[in-house]
């Protein structure tokens, strides 16, 4: 499982000729070029090299971080107990974060995600606890939490890619929008999830793995698969790397960027379903700080922030770095502060190594 970049390349696929019988310009010819090169090829295979040792380097880091919680707490975190909890936690930011992965990749960024999973819960418990017969299929709560969440996503993708607003500002403004419209549906209220059938589910092991963690190799299996194996990442590798030269390879750039900020917030979703399963509970306080966690185990993962080069499988192991460390905090007494302070400098230190690898291929 390898990452890709927009970078010119000599082989693979040419989209151009297929989606626009123009003759596309050099520079779309490059993008789509560097979009679809399999990894065979020697820019390929540099590039698998490369991801490879980035991969190794962030095994080693989550490898020391359990060394860490054995010498710091013993067998109170080499249980298995422990690292099941661990794997939960994962799991609820981890598939934000593989939604996360496309958006950054295709040159955006979504600050809303968790007043996103915050909105869906509390819709979705409502919706259920209030408007449900009690013979209704728990199903309609899940397909409500999705649809909420797919809205949001539609509405920033829409006003990004048609109305021209930043995405930093657009996706802010539904941060608050989200959080407050939450609040009110809620009045600031717990809401208990009582429909039957959904916690019996959703709380089951398969083959004694909980289904939460499940789900998340799932998806991240298929974000993966999408990522790497589909045309759908090809051109969001392409948005993120040149958007004026993917425009005219064919790509409709618009509709693309609108597309990637739905799949995030069907992520966010299907968070907030994983978030009323663990906690039977939809709330205005889920998802807090979740866009922290998110994006600094994307960013860590090797997935630029300035677009075009995104790793699915770097972004699988930052999760797991990330819950590890949090988990290292908690076993140690350190307060949330602790670990916000932390994850912040990571986020910086991640952004400082990006910006120094970029300069170095520059003048290569």
């Amino acid at each position: 499982m390898s990452e890709h970049r927009t970078t010119p390349g000599t082989d693979g696929p040419d989209l151009a000729a297929v989606e626009n019988p123009v003759a596309p310009s050099n520079d779309s010819v490059r993008v789509e070029h560097a979009a679809a090169e399999p990894e065979g090829t020697s820019r390929g295979a540099g590039l698998m090299s490369g991801a490879f040792g980035r991969n190794l380097g962030l095994v080693l880091a989550l490898l020391v971080i359990c060394v860490v919680g054995v010498v710091t707490a013993g067998d109170r975190f080499a249980s298995v107990d422990n690292m099941v909890t661990i794997l939960r936690l994962a799991s609820i930011v981890g598939v934000v974060s593989i939604g996360m992965t496309f958006v950054i990749t295709g040159g955006g960024i979504d600050l809303s995600v968790g007043a996103i999973v915050a909105l869906s819960s509390v819709w979705a418990s409502t919706f259920a606890t209030q408007t449900m017969a009690e013979d209704t299929h728990w199903l309609v709560m899940v397909f409500t939490a999705l649809a909420v969440g797919g809205a949001c996503g539609l509405v920033n993708g829409v006003l990004i890619a048609y109305g021209n607003i930043v995405p930093f500002i657009m996706t802010l403004a539904m941060l608050a929008s989200a959080r407050g419209l939450a609040e009110i549906i809620s009045e600031r209220r717990t809401q208990i999830v009582r429909v039957e059938g959904f916690k019996d589910f959703w709380s089951a092991d398969v083959l004694g793995v909980p289904l939460l963690v499940v789900i998340f190799a799932l998806v991240s299996v298929g974000g993966w698969f999408l990522f790497n194996r589909t045309t759908f990442g090809r051109r969001t590798l392409a948005v993120g790397g040149n958007p004026e030269a993917a425009r005219l390879a064919g790509i409709n750039v618009k509709r693309h960027t609108v597309l990637l900020y739905v799949l995030v917030g069907l992520c966010c979703g299907l968070a907030a379903l994983m978030y009323l399963a663990r906690t039977s509970t939809g709330s205005s306080t889920h998802g807090t700080l979740l866009e922290l966690d998110v994006i600094a185990a994307v960013v860590i993962g090797g997935t630029l922030l300035t677009g075009g080069r995104g790793t699915i499988v770097g972004t699988v192991i930052g999760v797991l770095i990330f819950s590890t460390l949090s988990n290292v905090f908690v076993l140690n007494n350190q307060d949330s502060s602790t670990q916000a302070v932390a994850k912040g400098l990571i986020i910086v230190v991640a952004v400082l190594l990006q910006q120094r690898l970029a300069r170095r291929s520059t003048t290569t």
